[in-house]
């Protein structure tokens, strides 16, 4: 089963501030697929964690449509509360976030049944970090 793996960052500059989100779709031999980068307004920064995720799935789905069910998902993210909460690991203690962990619930239920959630360090994920950085910057 063929693995698809997915970068996501969600950074807010202040915190609530100027937020942008970024995700980078690669394979597993690290072809990039896809880029996708995306200011949204004020927002905190796990606020912007969970839209990059959100944002990812929706851009997979796209992508992949029905083929979803067949494929194997990976989303590497360096939020190690955002990873955890997704993987029922931790509460949501904001009450602002419970409306997109239910969208992404409902996504993984739906569409994505090979999905796994892997946080990783910064330095992993410098990728979509530059995504949310150039999307921040106007660029």
């Amino acid at each position: 089963m063929e693995t698809i793996i997915t970068y996501t960052e969600g950074s807010a500059r202040g915190n609530p501030g100027p937020s942008a989100v970024g995700v980078y779709i690669t394979k597993s031999n690290g072809e990039v697929v896809h880029e996708v980068k995306k200011a949204i307004g004020n927002a905190t920064n796990n606020f912007a964690e969970y839209y990059a995720v959100m944002l990812a799935l929706q851009t997979l789905k796209q992508m992949y449509g029905d083929e979803t069910a067949e494929l194997h998902f990976e989303i590497r993210l360096c939020s190690e509360l955002v990873k955890k909460q997704l993987n029922s690991e931790y509460q949501i203690n904001e009450p602002g976030l419970i409306p997109m962990f239910i969208e992404i619930h409902n996504m993984r239920v739906s569409s994505f049944p090979n999905l796994a959630f892997t946080h990783v360090s910064r330095e992993q994920n410098k990728e979509a970090d530059r995504l949310v950085n150039e999307a921040l910057d106007g660029k």
